[in-house]
């Protein structure tokens, strides 16, 4: 296999991330079963911190 161009064009197919059941949002990584915006799949609880809120 080559690299550079060529190549690139058959990572388009693969998805990484998909939509989370809990928080909604693109961030649930396929590959890892972890959301990575509200942590859903690693905890029961809800990913927050301090420096998060506004």
């Amino acid at each position: 296999m080559t690299k550079g161009t060529p190549s690139m064009g058959k990572h388009s197919g693969k998805k990484s991330h998909m939509y989370c059941r809990r928080c909604g949002k693109h961030s649930y990584h396929i590959k890892k079963k972890k959301c990575a915006s509200c942590g859903y799949g690693a905890t029961p609880k809800q990913r927050t911190y301090s420096w998060l809120k506004k």
